[in-house]
């Protein structure tokens, strides 16, 4: 028999040992709370439960097989495979099997996926003839699946005065009468989606007390983790199953609760003293993972939060590295920074690729990244999504400038010709490409000559024509347009952000922000068209960025060589659980994280601070944290205030980063100007330089530019390459402001201001 207390610290014996009553252990970030979870069971099986008794509630497959591995090398593997162990779902929909009969199914139903309800709304939608742009499926199962979280059945929700006034305010009153359908057509097919597993859980031990009563004797012992991410369903059937002997383990971490836009209830976690008065509570503090001035950091932030349980999380770890902190000008040369860091700690210190991570509060914030990693030819994975060049609403509207740039370029047009739908079936479109096979041409040419199948009626004609006269249209403002103008002008007209606006989900608005971050990459392709060194402006169209983004999208990553040497790309969101030894976290600027949207209220609020410490303790050795000063949201150059988040780390932890510029460098261009520190370029003051010309103005030492919005006609300006001049006149507004300058040496010169960096003589 393994001494199992010979591997655990003090806190960590004592969630082990302690079997009997309600328990909550508060695991902190990085402190062994898998470990503590696995040894209980393993401990219970050694003092002699019967592990038929012990359930084990997780929220993942991959967690629960890991646990049970564990537990098997740790106690007879027969013992260990006898635990009820695994997802909420995967036991409750055992206990559905074996009790179906009387909830009114047999014990073979089946469980159908998201693919599965929305095919099946479908169809309902289709059988009542209803607009599938009023009722899209997807919002349809959305608004189902919440009501049936929150255990309402189809009569509930339609006798619920407050829903159905929202329902009519958000032109669906039909949804209720869809539920009910949804729901009789899943039972007539004797099958259930995933909220029924834990609905029909609900209904089953509220309405048959000899079964609840089954089941409490059956568990005696009870283990859930990651409590705080359980909803209203998960928290009630554990609550009716533990009722008779309330011997109840809860291992989570109220600051890591982040899940609430998918139901979770971090309320479950801080009212469990309420629901158990008599409750031990344990805190797992002693974190294993991160330096001390990491963990410091994570608490300083947290500390803000009013609600919380509190605990004060340690290492015993080196005090390690301060935290990285830098600031760029934009949100493209915060991406460059944050590579070139990357590149330079991968040189220095000769760590591998999955050494680091890059985080981000939303996933359109991606791009800027992926595209400064892919220029210093450093392989990186997207994880939780698609590379952002590779997700479908880029894709399509990538689609329709390929078109627009050449109309016979097949593949792009046969993905927009219905898309958005414009009543061009499969079937025309089939017939369309056999004719255009036929007569030994592209479709294109066919529509131009008039060339159509000869049984198309003159509705279907018009409908390709109206495509054709649409595209033609575009082509006629490449010359009158710039790529930004035109690809705007593109985006509305086809109405491709209406479309995806029709879906409120997460995904939905997801998607919506990933096509206006494509259009924001638009305009500062465009702005990055203007000689930086000076400030002068070069008109860009769409052919340009197009070509660009070919050069970008067609640079493969090195191929997988077996040890996935890839740096990582994800959402916050998508990070927790994991570890990495060097952590950028990106986009920290108030209205994006926190996001606008949190901070109408406190506990929204608090759900992004929890968010914030989540990323902070992804890191082991090193973490950077970096924010811009201007990003484009929109379309629009907006400017950025750092995210108070940032401000609410002591001070002293922080090492603070010199504001530096690096457009257009790469390792070797940069040592033609300074040598990079682990954190961003410095200026080496004893560097040799090459003395200025005679024709060269002498820019004074201590020179710094002004704010552009102090700059007026008639002033007396610095520039650092021209020298001294006068403004002539300013024009434009905003991000496009321009002024003419007669520089003293250099004649009259047409600057952007945001780029030209003047200085007022004073």
């Amino acid at each position: 028999m393994i001494d199992l207390m010979n591997d655990l610290n003090e806190p960590q014996r004592e969630a082990v040992t302690t079997i009997e009553g309600p328990v909550m252990v508060i695991a902190g970030a990085g402190s062994g709370k898998t470990r503590a979870l696995t040894y209980r069971v393993a401990y219970m099986i050694q003092e002699g439960v019967d592990p038929f008794s012990i359930m084990a509630l997780t929220f993942t497959n991959k967690a629960a097989r890991e646990m049970k591995e564990r537990i098997m090398q740790l106690v007879n593997a027969s013992d260990a495979r006898n635990v009820w162990m695994g997802t909420f779902h995967s036991i409750f929909a055992r206990i559905l099997r074996i009790e179906a009969e009387k909830i009114g199914f047999t014990s073979n139903f089946s469980i159908y996926d998201t693919d599965d309800s929305k095919a099946l709304i479908t169809q309902i939608l289709k059988d009542l003839s209803l607009d599938t742009k009023v009722y899209p499926a997807k919002q349809v199962l959305s608004r189902i699946s919440a009501a049936k979280s929150s255990l309402y059945s189809p009569e509930d929700y339609a006798n619920d005065p407050e829903i159905q006034e929202t329902d009519r305010k958000s032109n669906k009153p039909l949804i209720a009468q869809l539920f009910k359908l949804y729901n009789e057509r899943l039972h007539r097919a004797n099958a259930m989606d995933f909220d029924d597993i834990l609905y029909f859980t609900n209904v089953l031990l509220r309405d048959n007390p000899d079964v609840l009563y089954k089941y409490q004797n059956h568990f005696k012992f009870i283990l859930v983790d990651e409590y705080q991410d359980t909803n209203f369903a998960q928290y009630l059937i554990v609550k009716r199953i533990a009722a008779l002997f309330e011997n109840l383990c809860v291992v989570g971490d109220d600051a890591q609760s982040i899940y609430a836009f998918r139901g979770a209830n971090i309320q479950n976690i801080l009212n469990f003293k309420n629901d158990y008065p008599d409750y031990k509570l344990i805190r797992l503090e002693q974190n294993y993972r991160s330096t001390q001035n990491i963990v410091n950091a994570s608490n300083d932030v947290i500390a803000h939060n009013k609600d919380q349980i509190k605990k004060k999380v340690w290492s015993d770890k080196e005090k390690g590295e301060l935290i990285g902190l830098l600031h760029a000008n934009s949100d493209t040369e915060e991406g460059t920074m944050v590579a070139n860091s990357i590149f330079q700690y991968k040189m220095n210190r000769h760590l591998p690729n999955k050494s680091f991570a890059i985080l981000y509060r939303t996933n359109a914030q991606s791009r800027s990244m992926e595209e400064a990693l892919r220029k210093q030819n450093i392989p990186y994975k997207i994880y939780g999504g698609l590379s952002f060049y590779d997700r479908k609403e880029i894709k399509d509207l990538l689609a329709y400038f390929r078109v627009v740039i050449n109309p016979e370029d097949e593949q792009a047009l046969l993905r927009i010709i219905n898309y958005p739908a414009r009543g061009i079936g499969k079937t025309s479109i089939e017939r369309m490409m056999v004719t255009a096979n036929e007569q030994r041409t592209s479709i294109w040419k066919c529509m131009e000559n008039n060339v159509f199948p000869q049984d198309f009626n003159m509705g279907t004609v018009n409908k390709f024509r109206d495509f054709m006269v649409m595209i033609k249209s575009f082509q006629t403002l490449q010359a009158k347009m710039n790529a930004f103008e035109l690809a705007k002008h593109i985006t509305n007209t086809i109405g491709l952000i209406k479309v995806l606006k029709e879906d409120d989900t997460p995904e939905g608005v997801s998607r919506v922000e990933n096509v206006e971050e494509l259009l924001n990459a638009i305009m500062e392709f465009s702005d990055r068209q203007v000689d930086e060194t000076t400030g002068e402006t070069a008109r860009v169209d769409l052919v340009q960025f197009m070509e660009d983004v070919a050069l970008l999208t067609d640079a493969e990553m090195k191929k997988d060589d077996g040890d996935n040497d890839y740096v990582s790309l994800m959402t916050i969101h998508s990070a927790k659980g994991l570890e990495f030894p060097y952590v950028y976290v990106v986009g920290m600027e108030e209205n994006l994280f926190p996001g606008i949207l949190s901070l109408s209220t406190r506990e929204e609020l608090e759900e992004e601070r929890r968010l914030f410490y989540v990323a902070i303790t992804r890191a082991m050795t090193k973490l950077t944290l970096s924010y811009a000063e201007q990003r484009y949201r929109y379309g629009n150059l907006t400017l950025s205030e750092r995210s108070r988040f940032v401000d609410e780390i002591d001070a002293n932890l922080i090492e603070q980063t010199q504001k530096a510029s690096f457009r257009g460098t790469s390792p070797t261009s940069a040592r033609t100007f300074g040598r990079f520190s682990e954190h961003g370029f410095r200026k080496i003051e004893n560097t040799p330089t090459a003395r200025p010309e005679a024709s060269q103005p002498i820019v004074p030492q201590n020179f710094e530019p002004s704010n552009p919005d102090l700059l007026q006609e008639g002033m007396r300006v610095m520039h650092a390459k021209f020298g001294a001049g006068t403004i002539l006149s300013i024009e434009g507004a905003g991000a496009n402001k321009k002024a003419s300058v007669r520089f003293d040496t250099a004649g009259v010169k047409m600057l952007m201001l945001k780029f030209a960096r003047l200085g007022i003589i004073k």
